[in-house]
Protein backbone atom coordinates (compact mmCIF):
# COMPACT_ATOMS: atom_id res chain seq x y z
CA UNK A 1 0.00 0.00 0.00
CA UNK A 2 1.46 3.50 -1.13
CA UNK A 3 1.65 6.63 0.86
CA UNK A 4 -1.44 7.97 -0.81
CA UNK A 5 -3.47 4.99 -0.14
CA UNK A 6 -2.69 4.80 3.73
CA UNK A 7 -3.29 8.72 4.23
CA UNK A 8 -6.85 8.24 1.90
CA UNK A 9 -7.59 5.31 4.46
CA UNK A 10 -6.75 7.11 7.64
CA UNK A 11 -8.34 10.34 6.77
CA UNK A 12 -12.16 11.26 8.26
CA UNK A 13 -13.62 14.54 7.29
CA UNK A 14 -15.05 16.75 9.89
CA UNK A 15 -17.68 19.56 9.67
CA UNK A 16 -17.98 22.15 11.93
CA UNK A 17 -20.76 24.09 13.05
CA UNK A 18 -19.57 27.51 11.78
CA UNK A 19 -16.50 28.91 10.77
CA UNK A 20 -15.38 30.71 14.14
CA UNK A 21 -15.02 27.28 15.51
CA UNK A 22 -12.87 25.79 12.12
CA UNK A 23 -10.50 30.07 13.23
CA UNK A 24 -10.83 29.32 16.96
CA UNK A 25 -9.20 25.21 16.36
CA UNK A 26 -6.53 26.47 14.24
CA UNK A 27 -5.71 29.70 16.46
CA UNK A 28 -5.24 26.88 19.24
CA UNK A 29 -3.38 24.43 17.56
CA UNK A 30 -1.14 27.69 16.00
CA UNK A 31 -0.41 28.66 19.22
CA UNK A 32 0.44 24.98 20.46
CA UNK A 33 2.56 25.03 17.56
CA UNK A 34 1.46 21.97 16.06
CA UNK A 35 -1.07 21.37 12.67
CA UNK A 36 -4.62 20.99 12.93
CA UNK A 37 -5.00 17.44 12.26
CA UNK A 38 -2.12 16.78 15.61
CA UNK A 39 -4.43 19.33 17.26
CA UNK A 40 -7.74 17.83 16.45
CA UNK A 41 -5.89 14.35 17.76
CA UNK A 42 -4.41 15.31 20.68
CA UNK A 43 -7.85 16.79 21.93
CA UNK A 44 -10.00 13.72 20.84
CA UNK A 45 -7.70 11.22 22.05
CA UNK A 46 -7.20 13.20 25.83
CA UNK A 47 -11.25 13.03 25.74
CA UNK A 48 -11.19 9.36 24.99
CA UNK A 49 -8.84 8.68 27.49
CA UNK A 50 -10.28 10.53 30.59
CA UNK A 51 -13.53 8.73 29.52
CA UNK A 52 -11.77 5.41 29.41
CA UNK A 53 -9.07 5.73 32.35
CA UNK A 54 -9.93 7.33 35.86
CA UNK A 55 -6.36 8.57 36.40
CA UNK A 56 -5.49 9.59 33.08
CA UNK A 57 -4.41 13.44 33.19
CA UNK A 58 -4.24 15.46 29.99
CA UNK A 59 -1.07 17.62 29.07
CA UNK A 60 -3.50 20.85 30.10
CA UNK A 61 -3.62 19.52 33.60
CA UNK A 62 -0.37 18.01 33.69
CA UNK A 63 1.01 21.66 32.91
CA UNK A 64 -1.44 22.96 35.68
CA UNK A 65 0.10 20.43 38.14
CA UNK A 66 3.64 21.05 37.28
CA UNK A 67 3.28 24.96 37.76
CA UNK A 68 1.85 23.96 41.42
CA UNK A 69 4.43 21.51 42.46
CA UNK A 70 7.07 24.23 41.09
CA UNK A 71 5.23 27.03 43.14
CA UNK A 72 5.72 24.41 46.36
CA UNK A 73 9.55 23.52 45.82
CA UNK A 74 9.71 27.35 45.33
CA UNK A 75 8.08 27.98 48.79
CA UNK A 76 10.22 24.72 50.13
CA UNK A 77 13.34 26.52 49.23
CA UNK A 78 12.86 29.78 50.40
CA UNK A 79 11.10 28.47 54.29
CA UNK A 80 14.18 25.49 54.03
CA UNK A 81 16.84 28.88 53.54
CA UNK A 82 15.19 30.99 56.36
CA UNK A 83 15.24 27.57 58.78
CA UNK A 84 18.66 27.50 57.73
CA UNK A 85 19.76 30.83 58.48
CA UNK A 86 18.05 30.32 61.71
CA UNK A 87 20.14 27.23 62.67
CA UNK A 88 23.11 29.09 62.14
CA UNK A 89 22.23 31.93 64.65
CA UNK A 90 21.56 29.83 67.11
CA UNK A 91 24.43 27.21 66.82
CA UNK A 92 26.42 30.30 66.81
CA UNK A 93 24.58 31.56 69.60
CA UNK A 94 25.22 27.88 71.63
CA UNK A 95 28.57 28.29 70.33
CA UNK A 96 29.28 31.44 72.34
CA UNK A 97 27.21 29.99 75.60
CA UNK A 98 29.72 27.35 75.26
CA UNK A 99 33.00 29.02 74.59
CA UNK A 100 32.64 31.61 77.39
CA UNK A 101 33.67 29.11 80.08
CA UNK A 102 36.59 28.80 78.54
CA UNK A 103 37.33 32.61 77.74
CA UNK A 104 36.61 33.78 81.10
CA UNK A 105 39.57 32.91 83.23
CA UNK A 106 37.65 33.66 86.66
CA UNK A 107 34.80 31.16 85.76
CA UNK A 108 34.60 28.58 88.17
CA UNK A 109 32.28 25.07 87.49
CA UNK A 110 32.57 22.42 85.08
CA UNK A 111 33.35 23.50 81.49
CA UNK A 112 31.40 21.40 78.55
CA UNK A 113 33.04 20.87 75.49
CA UNK A 114 32.21 20.94 72.07
CA UNK A 115 30.58 17.54 70.97
CA UNK A 116 31.46 18.26 67.51
CA UNK A 117 34.98 19.19 68.38
CA UNK A 118 35.35 15.71 70.02
CA UNK A 119 33.88 13.47 67.50
CA UNK A 120 35.77 15.06 65.02
CA UNK A 121 39.33 14.73 66.93
CA UNK A 122 38.79 11.06 67.68
CA UNK A 123 37.36 10.52 63.61
CA UNK A 124 40.10 11.09 62.06
CA UNK A 125 44.59 10.93 62.59
CA UNK A 126 45.36 14.30 62.46
CA UNK A 127 43.01 17.54 61.90
CA UNK A 128 44.27 21.17 61.27
CA UNK A 129 42.73 24.37 62.80
CA UNK A 130 41.60 25.16 59.85
CA UNK A 131 39.60 21.75 59.45
CA UNK A 132 38.43 22.21 62.27
CA UNK A 133 36.89 25.23 61.95
CA UNK A 134 35.51 24.14 58.99
CA UNK A 135 33.65 21.13 60.07
CA UNK A 136 32.37 23.24 63.46
CA UNK A 137 31.22 26.36 61.02
CA UNK A 138 33.11 28.56 62.63
CA UNK A 139 34.14 31.67 60.48
CA UNK A 140 37.74 32.63 61.10
CA UNK A 141 36.52 35.67 61.25
CA UNK A 142 34.35 34.81 64.70
CA UNK A 143 37.19 35.49 67.27
CA UNK A 144 35.34 34.71 70.36
CA UNK A 145 34.49 31.35 68.91
CA UNK A 146 38.33 30.62 66.96
CA UNK A 147 39.44 31.72 70.53
CA UNK A 148 36.77 29.40 72.45
CA UNK A 149 38.04 26.41 70.10
CA UNK A 150 41.56 26.94 70.87
CA UNK A 151 41.56 26.92 74.91
CA UNK A 152 39.55 23.76 74.33
CA UNK A 153 42.16 22.28 72.54
CA UNK A 154 44.53 23.58 74.95
CA UNK A 155 42.36 22.35 77.95
CA UNK A 156 42.16 18.43 76.08
CA UNK A 157 45.97 19.14 75.85
CA UNK A 158 46.89 19.83 79.60
CA UNK A 159 44.44 16.56 80.21
CA UNK A 160 46.58 14.26 77.79
CA UNK A 161 43.76 13.91 75.39
CA UNK A 162 45.00 15.47 72.38
CA UNK A 163 48.53 16.29 70.79
CA UNK A 164 49.66 19.26 69.40
CA UNK A 165 51.91 19.26 65.90
CA UNK A 166 53.17 21.44 63.11
CA UNK A 167 50.16 19.51 60.86
CA UNK A 168 47.42 19.87 63.54
CA UNK A 169 45.81 17.89 66.51
CA UNK A 170 46.20 14.33 66.82
CA UNK A 171 43.76 12.82 69.59
CA UNK A 172 45.68 10.30 72.15
CA UNK A 173 42.85 9.80 74.70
Amino acid sequence: MGKTESIKERAIYVYLPSVEHKERWEKHSEKLGVSISKFVTEYVENSLRQEEEPDYKSRNMLWKENNELKQQIEDLARKCRLLETVVDKLEQELRGYRGKPFLEASFESVRSYEKGLIDLLKSRDIVADEQIFAQLGIAPSDGDAVRAIAKQLESLEVCGLVKSSSRGWKWTG
